[in-house]
């Protein structure tokens, strides 16, 4: 059917007022104006500019982590739509927080000081140079991007969790009910799963194609996370990254981990 007089007239309203928006900030002006917690959902307007880099890496100053604190996970789990079924059974997480003895066993002994084996540090996908969880995917659900990130298809995921059999990090979270009906607060900016379908981190890519740094970056308060481009000599992730020295979980598999620690 061909458009009526008054279709033509909406898209030419609606050109005309993306063309006067303001164009997203650029990866620079992101970080020296970086949001608040507060403006995880905050839609920047206009055409997109997205951030990109050759590797994406994150590391992690544990030392900087508070006791207790839960700020990543919950924006992680806010923006990206994950259910809270309230029961370790069916626990769904693209984040979570653990004690350095059990994210690092080989690197602990018993005259490590309690300080630092009790702390609680974030944990989540490692996006891995050779990640397992993509030979092993029977239908490409699972795929590495050129910029390193591991990404998942939910629409060609048949529920085979290969790649969580395949995963050393436990990483990856199974959809054994339908996630919908236990979502607290539903982002309409992100897809939903459904009952079946394998889940995890994404280094919050939706958000990287808009300008904007990954939510989990944002919402720590105490700066304890730092995103960028492995690759890049001058970004942030490789200045934390050269201050001193840095371990990675279980590197002596061959995946090649980009998740960094500094303990």
């Amino acid at each position: 059917m061909a458009p009526t007089r008054r279709d033509f007239l909406k898209i030419a309203g609606f050109s005309a007022i993306s063309l006067a928006l303001p164009p997203l900030p650029s990866l620079a002006a992101a970080k020296a104006g970086m949001p608040s917690a507060s403006d995880l959902f905050a839609r920047s307007p206009g055409p997109l500019q997205p951030l990109k880099a050759k590797r994406w890496a994150m590391a992690v100053d544990a030392g900087k982590c508070p006791p207790g604190c839960r700020d990543c996970i919950a924006a992680c789990h806010r923006v990206h739509n994950v259910p809270a079924f309230g029961n370790p059974k069916d626990d769904v997480h693209w984040i979570g927080a653990e004690r350095v003895e059990d994210v690092f066993p080989a690197e602990t002994h018993p005259r490590l000081p309690e300080s630092i084996r009790a702390l609680s540090i974030p944990v989540l996908c490692n996006h891995c140079e050779n990640p397992p969880c993509v030979r092993v995917c029977p239908t490409q659900a699972t795929f590495k991007r050129a910029d390193g990130i591991v990404m998942m298809d939910y629409h060609r995921c048949i529920g085979c969790r290969f790649c969580m059999a395949a995963c050393p990090y436990g990483s990856r979270s199974m959809n054994y009910r339908d996630p919908r009906p236990f979502i607290p607060k539903l982002n309409p900016d992100f897809p939903t799963r459904t009952k079946g379908v394998v889940e995890k981190c994404n280094f919050c890519e939706e958000r990287l194609a808009r300008g904007v740094l990954p939510a989990c970056v944002v919402a720590c308060r105490e700066k304890a996370l730092t995103f960028g481009d492995l690759e890049d000599p001058g970004s942030d992730v490789r200045r934390v990254l050269e201050r001193g020295f840095s371990i990675r979980r279980r590197p002596e598999l061959g995946t090649g981990p980009q998740i960094y620690y500094r303990l």
